[in-house]
Formats: C-alpha cells, structure tokens, sequence
C-alpha cells in the first residue's frame, strides 16, 4: 500500500512540474505577444504623427 501511494505521489509532482511548464510557457509567450502588440501600436502612432505633420508644413509654405 505504501509503494503505491509512494508512486502516486511522485505521479502528482511531475504532473504539477509539468503544469508549471506549460503554464510558464504560455505567460512568456503572451508577454512577446503583447510587446509586439505595443510596438506595433507605436510605430502607428509614429507614423499617424508624421502624417498630420506634413500638412501643417505645406500650410506654412503656402502663408
């Protein structure tokens, strides 16, 4: 009875280890996911900024 019960509870931490794992690679993944995202979302805004920028420099040309 106690080998077996032994056996179990070494089953239950490599199950837990392995949670772990997946669960770890899954955060990391997400994290390069969402600082793609930000980064993505700031060279829009860069270029929306320099978009609205030429505008005002033909008006100052033009005046």
């Amino acid at each position: 009875f106690e080998h077996a019960l032994s056996k179990l509870e070494i089953a239950e931490e490599n199950f837990q280890a392995a949670e772990s794992r997946i669960r770890d690679t899954d955060i990391a993944e997400e994290m390069v996911n969402y600082l793609r995202l930000g980064l993505l979302e700031e060279a829009g805004i860069a270029m929306l900024t320099q978009a609205n920028l030429k505008p005002e420099t033909v008006l100052r040309i033009l005046d």
